[in-house]
């Protein structure tokens, strides 16, 4: 029984029929890149008074860097056209960063939603952590805290397997690195669920507080903050949720738990697909730096307004020269 088992999972492929996926991740990686580098220019302009949800923000944008950084090499690995020490180097170093920036957004949104909540309910005097050094300082904790659970899966040897065309990230891995890789995973699970908790309570509790204001004056400012909470709480479940349905099975199916061949490479397309969803968060931030920073949305104003009347102005001129010629 052991042996036929063993067979069936040499013979079972389910490392292919990706390249569909990669022309989405191409299309992710300009998007995300273009976004994150406006972004990135436009919080280089310093505020004075810097809230607690922009540090939250720039945290955000230099993980979005980072998966930035990584998606060309998993574009190269899934279109089968990496040499062999560039698919070590992308299962031990890249994929890892990839799953650093999905469970920093995520922590990082419900920081997000926590303070948008406190800032409705105007409990900014009563709570410590709505001052910026708390900010800071949590911020530097929750680096530390995802670096530590994510980092070893880089730093714990792998096995020397023989070069071939297609290759599984698993297969690299040595015992001791299997066993830390199934920890992780049921890690991340639990901030992933604990986050949605913070996120959804938050959120709910936000409109509940705006839903009582809907008769007074100030109702525009009103619907845009229940524009923006039904942003992130949307943006969140689309690019978040479908992968953490399918994590639990996959990683059984990684571990020969499951051992079904038709079942390992559903679950394998499962995985991959809702993995495109979660990265598409690349594209979704630079939304959010949009309508939850001031900074960046009258630097976005701003430039804009200015080619805008550049653009009238030297029209303006050459109707004048027209009108001399004449």
């Amino acid at each position: 029984m052991t042996e036929d088992s063993k067979s069936s999972n040499v013979v079972c492929d389910v490392y292919k029929d990706l390249e569909p996926f990669t022309y989405f991740y191409y299309l992710i990686f300009l998007v995300g890149f273009i976004g994150s580098c406006f972004a990135l220019w436009a919080f280089t302009r310093k505020e004075n008074n810097q809230k607690c949800t922009s540090i939250y923000l720039k945290n955000l944008l230099v993980a979005d860097f980072l998966l930035t950084l990584s998606l060309p090499f998993k574009i190269a690995v899934d279109l089968g056209v990496a040499p062999w020490k560039l698919k070590i180097f992308h299962c031990q170093v890249t994929a890892c960063i990839i799953y650093i920036n999905m469970y920093i957004s995520i922590i990082f949104l419900g920081f997000v939603s926590m303070d948008r909540y406190l800032q409705t309910t105007q409990s900014a005097k009563l709570f410590q952590i709505q001052k910026r050094g708390f900010a800071r300082m949590i911020s530097s904790v929750v680096w530390a805290l995802v670096l530590s659970i994510m980092v070893p899966n880089m730093l714990i040897p792998i096995n020397e397997i023989q070069e071939k065309e297609i290759v599984g990230c698993i297969e690299f891995k040595s015992k001791i690195g299997k066993d830390w890789h199934v920890l992780t995973n049921f890690i991340s699970i639990a901030i992933f669920l604990n986050c949605s908790c913070i996120i959804l309570i938050s959120n709910c509790l936000t409109i509940k507080s705006l839903y009582k204001n809907k008769d007074c004056e100030e109702f525009h400012n009103i619907k845009e903050a229940l524009v923006k909470i039904l942003l992130v709480t949307g943006g969140y479940v689309v690019c978040f949720l479908p992968y953490h349905i399918v994590r639990i099975p996959y990683t059984l199916s990684q571990n020969d738990v499951i051992t079904d061949c038709n079942l390992k490479q559903t679950l394998f397309h499962a995985k991959e697909s809702t993995l495109l969803l979660s990265v598409s968060n690349l594209c979704f931030d630079p939304i959010l730096y949009y309508y939850f920073s001031k900074t960046f949305r009258s630097k976005i104003t701003k430039t804009f307004s200015i080619k805008k009347e550049r653009g009238e102005n030297q029209e303006n001129d050459w109707r004048s020269e027209n009108s001399r010629s004449k």
